[in-house]
């Protein structure tokens, strides 16, 4: 099985830490699996373990988790979450309209209240 290409709006993307890593077209080409077999990412059970661990640390993690969501994509393991595991969000929360705008602005504030964070630290030892 190959992993479809994925990544379709055109907009800019941008990593874990915040920096740009080119277009929606390009995101797949970041991701950390990018290398890996498909048929360990689309796998059951106690594989899905192994799986999720490939996302661990992944540039492009949120994207990832965003565009399965947004699409509602049904197997595998996509910004590591399992199929089941993405079923219980969308069940949880029916009423979003883009996984990619909820997830990149929740993305965009923790960034920024860990910079906040570095910032205080470095005033109180300094």
């Amino acid at each position: 099985m190959r992993v479809p290409h994925v990544g379709e709006r055109g907009g800019p993307v941008r990593g874990e830490d915040g920096i740009g890593v080119g277009t929606d077209e390009e995101w797949s080409e970041h991701a950390a699996c990018r290398a890996a077999d498909p048929d360990e990412l689309f796998v059951e059970g106690a594989a899905q373990g192994r799986a999720k661990a490939v996302c661990t640390g992944c540039v492009v993690r949120t994207e990832c988790l965003a565009y399965a969501l947004d699409n509602r994509i049904e197997h595998g393991v996509w910004g590591g979450m399992t199929e089941r595991e993405r079923r219980a969000l969308l069940r949880r929360r029916p009423t979003v309209v883009s996984w990619r705008t909820l997830l990149e602005a929740a993305r965009t504030e923790h960034v920024r209240q860990a910079r906040r964070g570095d910032g205080e630290g470095s005033a109180a030892t300094g």
